[in-house]
């Protein structure tokens, strides 16, 4: 599974697993990276529509987790 920034990369394994610190640091890695504002609402849009689980894998198919 490639995602779809593969050269944006966000570790997340020393998160404290708050929903919201995963997005965050999702959207800032995209913002980063120069991801349009739009683009980002999108990703977050995705990321809220879901559980947990579902907010994981919306973040790995978006961009390389660590």
């Amino acid at each position: 599974m490639v995602p779809k920034y593969p050269n944006v990369r966000v570790r997340l394994s020393h998160r404290d697993g708050n929903a919201f610190a995963i997005m965050g640091a999702v959207d800032k890695a995209l913002k980063k990276a120069g991801c349009p504002e739009a683009e980002r609402d999108t990703f977050l849009d995705e990321a809220r529509s879901g559980d947990y689980d579902h907010l994981l894998k919306v973040c790995m198919l978006w961009v390389q987790v660590d």
